[in-house]
């Protein structure tokens, strides 16, 4: 077993030092958080399920360099996933979101996208070139 490479780390931070338990990881394809001394609890979410990304920051985050990356997922475990108080939490919402679209990439997963009109919405697969795929054009 190889061990796994790492793009990204770094811990749940307190007044911006890393004084804490939880520690979030990313490799090429997952999403990796692991929290405990003791009793140590680890998830991880598979980056071709990603959903979306938010990014937060109050007042007090910002003031200390850091925000939370909400990282919400079509997992069924894990469909919402906080990366709270991380350093530098721009630039890892960004390096997530490219390694999200290379995994989808990489598995040829196309996007369904939720479109809404006067009847309601309508699920219609999306290939990129702004055409509907239900075979009307």
């Amino acid at each position: 077993m190889e061990p796994i490479e790492y793009l990204w780390k770094d811990r749940k931070r307190f007044f911006g030092m890393p004084l804490s338990f939880t520690r979030y990881r990313l490799s090429g394809d997952r999403l990796f958080c692991e929290t405990g001394f003791f009793n140590v609890k680890s998830d991880e979410v598979l980056l071709y399920r990603v959903r979306d990304l938010r990014l937060t920051m109050s007042l007090g985050q910002r003031i200390f360099g850091v925000g939370t990356v909400c990282v919400i997922s079509s997992d069924k475990s894990i469909p919402h996933l906080d990366l709270k108080n991380i350093k530098a939490p721009r630039e890892v919402k960004e390096l997530i979101h490219k390694n999200v679209e290379a995994a989808k990439d990489k598995r040829r997963i196309r996007a369904t996208e939720l479109l809404g009109g006067e009847d309601g919405p309508a699920d219609l697969e999306y290939d990129g070139d702004l055409a509907p795929d239900d075979g009307e054009a």
